[in-house]
């Protein structure tokens, strides 16, 4: 890993902490040159008294100088200056994750759609061990939000469907995520054991949002990088990464941090295809090879239906010719159908989905390739 560094070119700072600020930084890359932007900005929390527990215990929340601004007006001007540099730098598949409060999320989420970025979701992180709400005068602040937007409404995003729902028991996964804070020998904390920064999350939600929405080798950078979570989890999942800090303290913990960590091994970090990332395959092209042969009866699974295959790759039932996906939706009466799995064919013995002999086409162009 490099050491940390200043305001330098992209090639420079890759696996690099870059001591500066952040907006600066940005300006000195190219467009379309990043994967993956993770950005924790500051939350604006207006603060202005101090926080007691009930025995008047001060708690320790975020009251750095790097947190405050004099007004909305300028923490707008903030927020549309570095978002504007990270869509320019974002590339056309990649994607870019904000994180926030209350306190400043709405603000984040008008700025995101006013500069021209596309909201894919927005996440709710609910906090399973939230810090409790001392005075009793609101309800437990248990989550904070993440937007989640393409580069604009035209990006073919890197989304790793199959990838998720594997990582959550073979469960679609949902908008909402239980993950707790940071907590024991994950926190990092000073010698006097307060936290080091006051803001630090936990490496699963990192993680989670890396396999998401990249693959190995992506550049996956970070405008805020704090002591280094990004870092942490982008080394140990076979990405580059970028983190851009104006603190050197934070930068020093976080160039620190990462050098204890080692990256998986390639066989590891490779995942499962997405659907959609693979080579599109029409259904003519089994007819064209002949592992669907013209006459051929096709199924659905308890041969309640069936159809003829043409030799243009059509099919036909009731005299009614169309595609697999058409014909598929036409004979159950649904607007859409997934041919490949509701279309079946037998050898005799047994049905198996058409979509068995799709995947013999695609490992012999992964083959060749």
């Amino acid at each position: 890993m490099k050491k940390l560094i200043k305001n330098n070119s992209l090639i420079d700072s890759l696996n690099s902490v870059v001591i500066g600020d952040c907006i600066k930084v940005l300006r000195n890359y190219p467009d379309n040159s990043v994967d993956l932007i993770f950005a924790d900005p500051p939350y604006n929390l207006q603060l202005n008294d101090k926080l007691l527990r009930p025995d008047n215990s001060e708690v320790l929340g975020v009251n750095e100088n790097w947190d405050k601004f004099s007004n909305f007006e300028s923490y707008d001007n903030f927020l549309n200056c570095w978002l504007k540099e990270c869509q320019r730098i974002l590339k056309p598949t990649g994607s870019i994750w904000v994180i926030g409060s209350y306190h400043n999320i709405f603000r984040v989420g008008k700025v995101i759609q006013d500069i021209g970025f596309w909201i894919l979701n927005d996440i709710i992180w609910n906090k399973t061990n939230p810090m409790p709400n001392f005075r009793g005068r609101r309800f437990t602040n248990a989550h904070e939000t993440i937007i989640w937007a393409a580069k604009d409404k035209d990006s073919k995003y890197k989304y790793n469907y199959d990838a998720t729902k594997s990582l959550n028991g073979d469960i679609q996964m949902r908008s909402d995520w239980n993950i707790p804070i940071c907590t024991g020998g994950e926190r990092i904390k000073k010698q006097n054991g307060e936290k080091s920064h006051p803001t630090q999350k936990p490496e699963a939600l990192l993680h989670r949002i890396i396999l998401s929405a990249s693959e190995p080798g992506s550049i996956v950078l970070d405008p805020f990088f704090g002591t280094g979570t990004t870092g942490v989890v982008a080394k140990r999942l076979g990405r580059k990464w970028i983190g851009i800090e104006s603190n050197k303290e934070y930068a020093k913990i976080a160039n620190e941090r990462i050098l204890n960590i080692n990256e998986a091994s390639k066989e590891s970090i490779e995942i499962k295809q997405t659907k959609r990332d693979q080579p599109r395959i029409p259904f003519g092209n089994l007819v064209e090879r002949g592992l669907i042969e013209p006459g051929t009866k096709l199924y659905s699974l308890k041969k309640k239906y069936f159809a003829i295959v043409k030799v243009d790759g059509s099919i036909e039932t009731n005299n009614i010719n169309g595609s697999i996906h058409k014909l598929g939706a036409y004979v159950q009466g649904l607007e859409s159908c997934n041919g490949w799995t509701f279309w079946h064919f037998s050898d005799g013995r047994k049905l198996y989905p058409i979509d068995t002999l799709r995947e013999k086409i695609r490992c012999e162009l992964s083959n060749a390739a």
